[in-house]
């Protein structure tokens, strides 16, 4: 999601709260929209969304929508991850994803708000990381900096150019190497995320240029 926060909507009332069932078809219509022809011709989020709820690394506490004059314009979801060191330690961190704001309301703020309520409910359930992957432009202004100042990075040792990492609590990561290990959920079943798009209303899916900027980020990494 690109979103450059400018000033809000005067006269306009915003609220945040915790996603409800009854939110839950809205919501995926929304990441739909948002995601639709972004990375690759179609999507898969919205598929994501719609399995991450049941799965055990959910944090539903930290499942957030945004209404603007009471209509739900957006959503942010988080799981739990792991960071393990070299000695064998595992520490329990957060990823968010998808977050996203209905098209129409993007550049707005929106994000940014959902963003910093959401940080501060990690905050006070206890959690001082948090380990994302998206486009740099979009998350630096919010606190994330590269996975390689914090010495965090994948299996095979390598330090993705989209691995962004924001310390929640200062001094969390203390410089040691540490391995990121995500949620299984994020490995997403694309037959089976095809068979739900196609159950939808049809989009047209075509090429847009966001697409080889996402191709060429996620296959970047920093220098070890």
């Amino acid at each position: 999601m690109k979103e450059k926060p400018e000033s809000l909507q005067i006269n306009k009332t915003v609220k945040i709260r915790n996603e409800a069932e009854t939110d839950y078809k809205k919501v995926e219509e929304i990441t739909r929209k948002a995601f639709w022809n972004l990375y690759v011709p179609g999507c898969i989020e919205h598929y994501l969304v719609h399995v991450m709820r049941s799965h055990k690394d959910f944090v539903p506490e930290l499942d957030f929508v945004i209404e603007v004059d009471n209509q739900v314009i957006g959503n942010i979801m988080y799981t739990k991850a792991r960071l393990a060191s070299e000695s064998g330690e595992e520490k329990e961190i957060l990823t968010f994803g998808p977050v996203c704001i209905m098209p129409e309301y993007q550049r707005m703020g929106y994000g940014k708000m959902l963003m910093e309520h959401s940080f501060e409910q990690a905050v006070a359930l206890g959690y001082d990381v948090i380990v994302i992957f998206g486009n740099p432009y979009n998350y630096v202004s919010r606190g994330f900096k590269s996975c390689k100042k914090f010495n965090v990075c994948l299996e095979n040792g390598a330090y993705p150019a989209a691995m962004l990492v924001k310390e929640l609590k200062p001094g969390a990561l203390d410089g040691r190497k540490w391995v990121y290990r995500g949620s299984p959920v994020m490995e997403i079943d694309e037959p089976e995320a095809q068979r739900f798009d196609e159950s939808l209303e049809k989009m047209e899916k075509k090429f847009q240029p966001s697409q080889e900027e996402f191709y060429i980020l996620s296959n970047s990494f920093l220098q070890v």
